[in-house]
């Protein structure tokens, strides 16, 4: 049986989400692709700005 999102978690004891996204064909969202050696670090200020964005928006948290 599901529960709800409250029940499951504590802000108090947790006040964050670990954000997790997956690319097709094996590309990287950020960090360094062992496989094509390239680097997509550069992407990961944008990502940090946009969730703090949308959490202002959408009341995430």
């Amino acid at each position: 049986m599901t529960r709800a999102r409250c029940e499951q978690v504590s802000l108090p004891d947790t006040p964050y989400y670990h954000c997790i996204a997956r690319c097709v064909r094996r590309a990287f969202l950020c960090g360094e692709d062992q496989f094509s050696g390239e680097s997509y670090e550069h992407r990961r200020q944008w990502i940090l700005d946009r969730i703090t964005e949308l959490d202002a928006v959408f009341a995430m948290g």
